[in-house]
């Protein structure tokens, strides 16, 4: 008994950690939106939450598709549209321009655009 309560104790701690983890990522990608597009502290607050939620889903594909990238891909196109459609609902005519800019320009040379991906990661 004492060791199932004690590999219940890890799950939950694992998940805690896992949990915290997607957050602190989730925050990271919004505050460097903020910076690109001047966003309110507001805003932020409200895309660090749709990245979470993004997260979140984004670990369900990758579990359901056991990995296998192909079939993830395509699981991921839908949801990647919906977390972009999510941050330009929270934005203003201005910025909307200039998140569109930066989902179609590269970073660097082979690097990521924002909008590529599941999400649009952050520039580094």
């Amino acid at each position: 008994m004492k060791k199932i309560m004690m590999l219940c104790g890890l799950i939950i701690g694992f998940a805690t950690a896992v949990s915290a983890q997607t957050a602190a990522v989730s925050s990271e990608k919004a505050k460097e939106l903020q910076k690109q597009l001047k966003l309110t502290d507001k805003q932020t607050a409200r895309i660090s939450a749709i990245y979470q939620q993004s997260s979140q889903k984004f670990e369900k594909i990758k579990k359901d598709e056991h990995g296998d990238n192909a079939k993830m891909m395509v699981a991921i196109k839908p949801l990647r549209t919906e977390t972009i459609q999510k941050i330009k609902a929270e934005l203003t005519p201005v910025q909307k321009a200039k998140y569109d800019k930066l989902l179609t320009n590269k970073v660097k040379p082979g690097g990521l655009a924002w909008g590529e991906g599941w999400s649009s990661p952050a520039s580094e």
